[in-house]
């Protein structure tokens, strides 16, 4: 039961990833686990990277874990993709026939919806479409699977679910050697794309999806009314202003990102594949970025400018809400937004005639500030221990560790004990966000309704 006088709700938040993180790293190090010994280093990054839904490996999922070790790393995966806090509420909701006062407070607070009512209604619907999504997903994964190394049903069935749950998180994880870059998935562009579309739909946000599944349905009613009534059956608003930014956000990142890239690799990483082989992949690269962490190519054999293009669609990340990581997309919009009205002498954001609110525009700026605050350190930080490796490697770590991408230059294996400690506290903290950190452990001012004199400062 959830103590309000005890731990307030981003506490909870914290001490239950890490209560989830030690239970893996003690599971992954079972005898029934492993095929191969581990360090309690690696077991404890493989648990936070699969917690975290990270994806970035120091051994061989497929070699080093057995089938127990990589159902372990599975069911770490949906726990931690869904957020252990949703289970542990929807767990007490279903078991006590209901919930306490304060425990739906603080689910409400996790899971930002607006009115009491709607929390477990939120909750139930993000389980109800968690399962839905990855057991369409690993039946369309299966069904491109036709001819798999000689795999028996069984096997391909494992494969398929597993990757379906690894990508609707947006973990990264693989049970292929070499990711989505093993033989029997390389030209196969049917399940690149399955696995694409899904960690799309992981990646756009449990309240966003349910509200265009609203909008689709409201769609059909007012097709239904004009065929039959002749009614203009019209509600309005029934998009919210947080679906519409997130949607036309992730459109754009992902078109642009995908012409950029088609364009920079077309006759270098791309030149194996050819046709719509070229784009699908493209698509693929483009996307996995923003948090999934698939590897359809090698990414070391980038162009420069690719890689750094690539960093920037990490730290970008996924939309608000979601198994994704990152600043988030509507961060990243609002950042645009307010650009352009200060540009304009404006002293208000605003968009689809609506004003954003004050404190979202600080919460994204902040957000954005902290975060490179803390890829910087640990960049800092990995670059004492590894003073022998590239800028760019060690970069690239730490964005794809704080954003929980999982890509990497092929580097994540080599690296030295502390490197490995620096990179699992990235994880963690990208996933519970820095600024969730501090207001855990920062005391709330008790008085904020005075203000004081209004005085501007030279910025630029």
């Amino acid at each position: 039961m959830i103590k309000k006088r005890f731990y307030n709700p981003a506490q909870l938040f914290i001490f239950s990833f890490l209560a989830l993180i030690v239970m893996g790293t003690m599971l992954l190090k079972l005898p029934i686990a492993l095929n191969k010994p581990i360090s309690w280093t690696d077991s404890l990054f493989t648990a936070t990277s699969a917690v975290c839904v990270t994806g970035l490996v120091v051994v061989d999922t497929a070699t080093h874990f057995t089938g127990w070790g990589q159902v372990f790393i599975l069911l770490l995966i949906q726990a931690g993709g869904i957020g252990i806090l949703s289970f542990a509420g929807l767990f007490a909701y279903f078991l006590k026939g209901g919930s306490s006062y304060e425990n739906q407070l603080a689910i409400r607070d996790f899971s930002n919806t607006q009115r009491l009512g709607e929390v477990f209604t939120l909750l139930k619907r993000t389980i109800a479409i968690t399962f839905g999504i990855e057991a369409v997903g690993a039946a369309v994964i299966f069904w491109t699977m036709d001819d798999f190394n000689g795999a028996g049903t069984a096997e391909r069935i494992f494969i398929a679910v597993f990757h379906s749950v690894s990508s609707f998180c947006n973990a990264g994880f693989s049970t292929l050697s070499n990711g989505l870059m093993h033989q029997q998935v390389y030209y196969n562009y049917g399940f690149q794309l399955a696995v694409a579309s899904i960690y799309i739909f992981g990646g756009l946000g449990f309240p966003i999806v349910i509200n265009v599944l609203k909008y689709i349905k409201h769609l059909i009613n007012r097709l239904f009314h004009k065929w039959t009534t002749k009614e203009n059956y019209y509600r309005p608003w029934v998009m919210t202003i947080n679906s519409k930014l997130n949607l036309i956000t992730t459109s754009c990142i992902t078109a642009f990102a995908t012409l950029v890239l088609f364009i920079s690799e077309y006759n270098h990483v791309f030149a194996d594949h050819s046709g719509i082989g070229k784009w699908v992949v493209a698509f693929a690269t483009a996307t996995t970025p923003r948090t999934a962490g698939f590897n359809s190519i090698d990414f070391a054999q980038l162009h420069f400018s690719s890689i750094l293009f690539i960093m920037l669609l990490m730290w970008i990340g996924a939309s608000p809400n979601s198994t994704g990581g990152g600043i988030k997309t509507s961060t990243f919009a609002l950042a645009i937004l307010n650009a352009i009205s200060l540009a304009k002498g404006k002293d208000r954001t605003e968009i689809f005639r609506r004003e954003i609110a004050g404190i979202s525009i600080q919460r994204a700026f902040a957000t954005m500030f902290l975060s490179l605050i803390i890829i910087g350190m640990g960049v800092y930080a990995i670059s004492f221990f590894e003073r022998n490796r590239p800028l760019l490697e060690i970069a690239f770590e730490c964005f794809s560790a704080y954003s929980t991408v999982g890509l990497s230059l092929g580097v994540t294996g080599d690296l030295a004990e502390g490197s490995k400690v620096i990179l699992i506290l990235l994880m963690f903290i990208g996933r519970v966000t820095m600024l969730s950190v501090l207001i855990a452990f920062i005391k709330k001012a008790r008085y904020t309704h005075y203000r004081y004199a209004e005085e501007e400062l030279t910025i630029y």
